[in-house]
């Protein structure tokens, strides 16, 4: 009798308290902002590699070379496989721990002194010889209570594996963001370069016209004040160049060949291609780092199936099954063989309100998980909309930029040489330079958002770090009560 309510009990391990569980309702519109601001696309977002939207050579070698030396990579993949074997570890629980124990023990009847494991001697000594083995204290999961800590740990492990993922998109569009703010720096660099040259060039030849009487000293003096500004633009860009090469020299976690570094802004920016957003905020749901907050979501809701759990009793089973002969010989025969089976069902009488208390945080860790994904999507949802709004309107500003710049530089040449036929004034030459070398820093500037902004997009949209929340199988339902 008492074997079969053992075995109905183990039966009975089947048995989960983890709350059913759905994916809460996006908190955020179903498609992505329209209007003026905005690019007008129907397109689905596709499924895209780095490569597919940065395709020069030189960044995908640098980004290669981060993948496989950059330190913040190698923390997220070491937490991966902790969070791996912690899962390994909490799942081990539910299986029994099996100790064995093997003697050989040597009597002697004179004195009763035993010598174990030692090597019989003549003079009657006695030899007991015995195998064991034995099961301590496991839990049979009636009520699941193990089996959820599992689900929870599991679920944690994929969160880990999420961040890691989510870990590898940021790097990736850090290291095309900096990649671009040197190519930028460097067009900048050779801006203040040539603007130097061309102030130097008019200190000669105003200082001549000085010298010749036909040119006022103020002439002079406001030559030599753009000229100390353009040496000064000058020192400041070659410092930025050097450190963006530390930038990303830090992001790859190696040196980097200048071979692999990018001549101008004009260069670089068209090897960024445009990744179509679509309509449909759903795309949101891939994001790793919202992925990864749904995880966290569904190991809070089988923490409360644990806690449920610990409301009921616990059974555990001691178990002992052994062979015992004072005889080699005797010893593999059905009268050695002995064991026994105690199992013991454990219920605190009073704990002070500690397991609902338990239940009670487990459900409001639930609410927080709840608010921390939908936060999540929020943030993403707000990323994406912003990456638009300048999607939509930057290739105007390029344009106008781009006329900008060319008729600066057509009004500076123009100036110029009426000053050099002593038609204009050096101050009129002087503002048209100077508005010269606004325009073209402004339009760098801008070729560099532009760039800058199809990273960005790359980014909130997930880029290729895409990650299937569903690839566990259905979901399991809302807030549990």
């Amino acid at each position: 009798m008492t074997r079969i309510a053992l075995v109905a009990l183990i039966a009975l391990g089947g048995c989960s308290f983890v709350p059913p569980y759905t994916r809460p309702t996006a908190p955020v519109p179903a498609a992505f902002p329209a209007g003026p601001a905005y690019p007008a696309s129907t397109e689905p977002l596709p499924s895209v590699s780095y490569r597919d939207i940065f395709r020069d050579a030189r960044l995908q070698a640098i980004i290669e070379q981060a993948l496989a030396n950059n330190r913040d990579l190698r923390i997220a993949a070491a937490n991966v496989a902790s969070a791996r074997a912690q899962y390994r570890i909490q799942r081990a629980e539910q299986l029994p721990l099996v100790n064995s124990n093997n003697t050989v023990a040597i009597t002697d009847p004179g004195t009763g002194r035993t010598n174990n494991g030692g090597s019989p001697v003549t003079g009657g000594q006695r030899t007991n010889y015995s195998l064991s083995l034995g099961v301590t204290s496991f839990e049979i999961d009636l009520f699941g209570r193990l089996a959820a800590l599992s689900q929870a740990e599991q679920a944690r492990y994929f969160a880990t594996e999420a961040g890691a993922h989510a870990t590898r998109l940021a790097l990736v569009g850090d290291i095309a963001a900096a990649w671009l703010q040197y190519a930028a720096d460097s067009s900048l660099f050779t801006i203040a370069e040539q603007t130097r040259t061309n102030a130097q060039r008019s200190v000669t030849l105003t200082k001549a016209r000085v010298d010749g009487g036909i040119a006022p000293r103020t002439d002079l003096a406001q030559a030599q004040l753009t000229l100390a500004t353009a040496e000064s633009d000058l020192a400041e860009q070659t410092t930025a160049v050097a450190q963006d090469i530390n930038a990303l020299e830090l992001l790859v976690g190696a040196r980097v060949d200048p071979a692999l570094l990018p001549l101008s802004i004009e260069e670089a920016q068209p090897t960024v291609a445009a990744l179509p957003a679509g309509l449909d905020s759903g795309v949101l749901l891939r994001r790793p780092d919202v992925v990864q907050a749904e995880y966290q979501l569904r190991a809070a809701n089988a923490e409360i199936g644990a806690a449920r759990a610990a409301l009921f009793p616990r059974l555990s089973l001691t178990a002992f099954a052994g062979l015992a002969s004072n005889g080699l010989s005797q010893l593999f025969t059905t009268r050695a063989f002995n064991y026994s089976a105690t199992p013991a069902i454990s219920y605190p009488v009073f704990a002070g309100g500690r397991s609902k208390a338990g239940l009670a945080q487990a459900r409001a860790q639930f609410d927080a998980a709840v608010a921390t994904y939908e936060k999540a999507i929020q943030t993403a949802f707000r990323e994406v909309a912003d990456a638009l709004a300048r999607r939509g309107t930057i290739t105007d500003q390029l344009a106008a930029q781009e006329r900008q710049a060319a008729a600066a530089a057509d009004s500076y040449r123009l100036s110029d040489a009426r000053y050099r036929g002593g038609i204009d004034t050096f101050l009129a030459t002087l503002v048209t330079q100077r508005n010269l070398y606004q325009a073209q820093r402004s339009l760098v500037a801008t070729r560099l958002t532009e760039a800058a902004n199809k990273v960005t997009l790359y980014r909130t949209l997930g880029g290729d770090a895409l990650l299937d929340a569903e690839r566990d199988g259905p979901r399991p339902v809302a807030r549990p009560q």
